[in-house]
């Protein structure tokens, strides 16, 4: 793995990779794509601009890291702590969020609304990081 101060781009698409430490890690532009990656540690680290579609990522730590225009399509968040992330310009259609520790992330430019998302967490989420008048809320949603 990279270091703390050397970035370091990982290709994981379709691994199991359950439990894995990416603590602090630096790896933008990475490959996650249907990587397994529950209860793996990613906090604090940088993945601008990675494909996490369709990863299995439940109960996964996501804490303080930087997800910017990273690809969420599909991927099982479910249980996955999320506070203090910063989720700017993210992909996140069909993406399963319910149960997530969240609030307290950066979600601007993402399109929580098309996700599945606790009723809770639509409320806080509205009142801060509120979908453009020109969406229409997806039928998994309230």
């Amino acid at each position: 793995m990279g270091s703390e101060d050397e970035p370091e781009s990982l290709d994981w698409s379709f691994q199991p990779r359950s439990g894995a430490d990416l603590h602090k890690g630096i790896h933008p532009n990475s490959n996650f794509k249907r990587c397994i990656l529950e209860e793996a540690d990613l906090t604090e680290g940088n993945f601008e601009g990675s494909d996490f579609s369709r990863a299995a990522m439940r109960g996964t730590n996501l804490m303080k890291s930087n997800f910017d225009n990273c690809d969420f399509r599909g991927t099982d968040l479910r249980k996955a702590k999320m506070n203090m992330a910063d989720f700017r310009n993210c992909k996140l259609a069909g993406a399963d969020l319910r149960g997530i520790r969240g609030r307290y992330a950066i979600w601007q430019g993402s399109d929580w609304w098309n996700a599945k998302v606790d009723e809770d967490l639509v409320k806080v989420l509205l009142k801060k990081w509120g979908r453009p008048a020109d969406e229409t809320p997806s039928k998994s949603n309230p």
